[in-house]
């Protein structure tokens, strides 16, 4: 019997050939919305449901967390793929990113505590990997992915609609060098610092990169921090160097430091090298990477064995904080507001993502670090934790902690597609 291949190879081909027009398209209504110009015709956009079986199962898995007495946790939105989050400055909405193709409008309507509707933000293009969200001080929303910096003005009151105004600030390709992109550690986070300029963070896409990356990446930024114009990318500076994967920052709001986290090297053991939080004081700061990370030495290590010469940066700055090994501490933020107690407004609560590469599972939980009266780090616990059950099987990944304008604080999960609420009331 013979099989007729043909209509199997003209549904490939029309297949392919629709999947080429797609970065097209979406260059194409890009140019449309830069000029306020239409994009779509088709005005509606589906909403994400917020209530039902998978909201009720959040719901109960939420009764394992432990919290300190007063603390209370709370379902805030289902948000499919959750990471890092954007609290809109004059409403009451947030944007939140994920690492595949959708940020989200977040919008709590009738101010109850919980969001009445999740929807897609500009979906007439297509963003990738959109992990970095964050704000200007006068209210322009910038979304950060891969290899792109897009700007929206007035994001919170133009978000209805699919179509939206947009400033292209680094064009598709010019963040990093298209050569150096990769699935791997390539999920940025961004934050407006009190200098008016935008800083992004660029992980470098290796375990650790090999020598004849080094000197390439520390010019670029690849594996430190950028900062830059926020509107049209002018400017672009190396601020930090010697990081390997910050996928976490945060202003001090009392002395303008930027603290942010950094992940560390897989594969060698269980045990080392620690997670990093790390603090920044000014310009041209080297952090380390690759000759250590969380104090461990990894040049000439089985992790490095290329890099056994390589010399130690000159001045290099310690971590704030070390974190247990492989925990993956990502997002961050300094505490605000006055509704928690005294002792919480004086620091950072920072969301540990969980292990993968550990024979026992360990993080998956939020960490509070207080600071010195010299604003240096003084002592890290254990906040909220319990989403990984008794068999160590997670049931929830934070991913980001965001600080809303009561006091409350959000707690983005990627793995449950939620974002939680924490509220306090004294015992």
């Amino acid at each position: 019997m013979f099989l007729n291949l043909r209509p199997l190879r003209v549904a490939a081909a029309a297949a392919l050939a629709c999947a080429m027009t797609l970065p097209a398209l979406a260059q194409q209504n890009l140019e449309k919305l830069k000029q306020f110009k239409v994009a779509t015709t088709d005005l509606n956009i589906p909403t994400v449901p917020q209530t039902g079986r998978r909201a009720d199962s959040i719901r109960a898995n939420l009764k394992n967390i432990k919290m300190p007495p007063g603390f209370k946790i709370d379902l805030y939105a289902v948000v499919p793929d959750a990471r890092h989050m954007a609290v809109a400055p004059s409403t009451n909405m947030l944007f939140v990113s994920t690492r595949k193709t959708t940020v989200w409008a977040v919008t709590d309507r009738d101010s109850d505590g919980a969001a009445d509707e999740v929807k897609s933000f500009a979906p007439s293009l297509k963003f990738t990997n959109p992990n970095g969200v964050c704000w200007t001080k006068d209210g322009f929303l910038i979304v950060v992915e891969h290899n792109r910096v897009l700007n929206f003005p007035a994001a919170e009151f133009f978000y209805e609609g699919p179509d939206v105004a947009v400033i292209e600030v680094v064009p598709q390709g010019k963040l990093i060098p298209v050569e150096e992109e990769s699935f791997n550690h390539g999920a940025r986070v961004c934050d407006v610092g009190p200098d008016g300029k935008l800083y992004i963070s660029l992980g470098q896409p290796f375990n650790v990169q090999p020598r004849e990356k080094v000197a390439a990446y520390d010019r670029l930024g690849i594996g430190g921090i950028i900062r830059m114009n926020a509107f049209d990318g002018s400017g672009r500076e190396v601020f930090a160097r010697g990081i390997r994967n910050s996928v976490g920052q945060d202003f001090n709001p009392k002395d303008g430091s930027l603290w942010w986290t950094d992940n560390q090297v897989d594969g060698m053991g269980d045990d080392i090298p620690p997670g990093e939080l790390n603090r920044s004081t000014k310009m041209g700061e080297h952090f380390g990477f690759p000759w250590t990370n969380g104090g461990v030495q990894i040049a000439g290590s089985s992790a490095a064995p290329d890099l056994k010469d390589l010399p130690a940066p000159a001045g290099m700055i310690a971590p704030q904080v070390n974190f247990p090994a492989h925990q993956a501490q990502l997002g961050m933020a300094f505490a605000s507001g006055n509704m928690f107690p005294e002792k919480y407004r004086n620091g950072m609560f920072v969301a540990s993502h969980g292990s993968w590469n550990r024979t026992k599972a360990s993080g998956a939980l939020i960490n509070f670090v207080s600071l010195k009266a010299d604003g240096t780090a003084d002592k890290s616990e254990v906040f909220a934790e319990g989403w990984m059950d008794a068999n160590g099987v997670y049931r929830g990944r934070p991913v980001d902690v965001a600080m809303m304008k009561d006091g409350s604080m959000l707690i983005s999960d990627d793995f449950a597609g939620a974002i939680y609420r924490v509220t306090y009331s004294a015992p």
